[in-house]
């Protein structure tokens, strides 16, 4: 299934997609997160009842819109290691940082250059949302609290970013990054054949295959839960591939007017065009 959270005639409504529908089953739970909670199944049997809609007079929000947690796994691919500056942080455990949801942006909306910088910079990733409670989960079983995936831009402001020592400043502008454009379930979604593309106004910048991650999903979870129980529509950023736009000679960063889409093969393409603050 590809499931979503829309605007629909002033409401909030959440489904899976059938075709070019979405069935709204917004009646059956308060939001897309506690019907994920619910499993598949249960979202499976609320759509055959549920109103359809099509696609075209809705405004897509992001999937999940008000997280618990959003957490980002920073320096996850050898390539990225390497051309990056924060380099000499990374352990032999997941870096993590978090996002606050204000600081994302549904499909198609705009993300923002804050008028303090200028380094805006790109990042493609995958993103990993929790299906299920949990708490102490070994990596071996992570994959079974997985309720599906979904394309993140992890919009980073470096100068911020590099302040301190916590990415967290340039990782949390409002509007700076973006979610999208809806949830891939597991069944239709091979994360170890996939790979995630990033181009900036149609100009390849980035492209890995999942495979080439440090720390698997897997890892990343059971990491995670060991410190913070996952909730069901907690969101995993799971890292960017090397390529980002400041490592570049000469950098190439975001500017009002560019687009920014991130494509991850076998989910679709999460597109932003970029504004000035």
């Amino acid at each position: 299934m590809r499931l979503i959270t829309a605007h629909h005639a002033g409401q909030s409504i959440f489904g899976p997609i059938d075709g070019n529908q979405v069935c709204d089953i917004s009646s059956q739970w308060p939001d897309l997160a506690r019907a994920l909670a619910a499993g598949a199944d249960a979202i499976a049997a609320a759509a055959a009842h549920g109103e359809r809609i099509d696609l075209d007079d809705v405004v897509l929000d992001l999937p999940i819109p008000n997280p618990v947690r959003i957490l980002c796994v920073g320096l996850n691919y050898h390539d990225h290691r390497a051309e990056s500056a924060a380099a000499a942080q990374a352990g032999t455990r997941p870096t993590i940082f978090t996002r606050f949801a204000s600081s994302l942006v549904a499909h198609g909306r705009p993300i923002v250059r804050p008028h303090v910088s200028e380094i805006f910079d790109y990042e493609g990733e995958l993103a990993v949302i929790i299906g299920r409670r949990a708490r102490y989960v070994k990596a071996a079983d992570a994959l079974d609290y997985v309720a599906g995936y979904s394309c993140f831009q992890d919009g980073s402001i470096r100068d911020y970013q590099r302040h301190g020592g916590q990415f967290i400043p340039g990782k949390n502008f409002e509007q700076s990054g973006s979610f999208g454009p809806w949830i891939v379930t597991p069944d239709e979604f091979d994360l170890s054949t996939s790979t995630v593309t990033t181009t900036l106004n149609g100009q390849q910048m980035q492209h890995a295959p999942f495979t080439d991650m440090i720390f698997s999903v897997g890892d990343i979870i059971e990491y995670c839960s060991e410190f913070t129980t996952l909730e069901p529509g907690d969101v995993i950023a799971s890292g960017t591939p090397g390529g980002v736009g400041y490592a570049r000679n000469p950098p190439v960063l975001m500017r009002a007017g560019d687009t920014i889409d991130v494509t991850i093969a076998g989910i679709g393409t999460l597109s932003t065009p970029v504004i000035d603050e």
